[in-house]
């Protein structure tokens, strides 16, 4: 059933102070290798962030959907550029 290789780091936003989470979500983010990824688990539809990450890291990240609720999303965020590299 799961869809989360053995690899990812899974990052559980749903029991944090909803002003932490975002902060979590760059930090782990930040020090995340390139080639990298984790899944972010949240009780809402995190698109909000989406449009976030485009913004402050447009072309150094993956983002795919695992599970889009009703309940539960989870999200498989990755590193695919260093900070401040040209994209291709």
């Amino acid at each position: 059933m799961s869809s989360v290789p053995a690899e990812d780091r899974v990052l559980d936003v749903r029991t944090e102070e909803p002003k932490r989470r975002h902060e979590l979500i760059f930090e782990t983010f930040t020090d995340l290798p390139v080639g990298q990824t984790y899944v972010l688990v949240n009780d809402h539809d995190p698109k909000p962030l989406r449009y976030q990450f485009e913004a402050e890291n447009a072309g150094e990240f993956s983002w795919q959907y695992l599970e889009e609720g009703p309940e539960v999303w989870r999200v498989r965020i990755g590193r695919t550029a260093a900070p401040g590299a040209p994209s291709s």
